[in-house]
């Protein structure tokens, strides 16, 4: 029995399979680790497009304040020995800040 050669997808443009086939075994060779390469930069890229687009949509906290941006991050301040958490967003060169609670529910 003959030994056939494999068959090529059928996604495969012509052009490319009449390339390969006249291609080396090496030159084969490094067209496919080449090919496997690209194929995986090109899915991480997607991959890290589509998280890029998730990450875009922000979702406003619950206990968000209407004049607070959905940017704000808490942080803790401390006066008079006591802590409290403040919202705190920047708008352009000014750091802008808002009373939230305190970190102590006693307090």
């Amino acid at each position: 029995m003959p030994y056939e050669p494999p068959t090529p997808p059928a996604g495969l443009p012509a052009e490319l399979v009449d390339t390969l086939n006249e291609a080396s075994p090496e030159q084969l060779r490094d067209v496919a680790r080449y090919a496997e390469g690209l194929a995986e930069h090109k899915e991480r890229e997607a991959r890290l497009e589509k998280e890029s687009d998730e990450d875009d949509v922000e979702e406003r906290p619950d206990d968000l304040p209407d004049d607070v941006p959905a940017k704000a991050t808490i942080t803790i301040k401390e006066i008079n020995d006591n802590r409290y958490y403040y919202w705190q967003w920047r708008e352009g060169e000014k750091i802008r800040s808002k009373y939230k609670s305190p970190v102590s529910p006693d307090e």
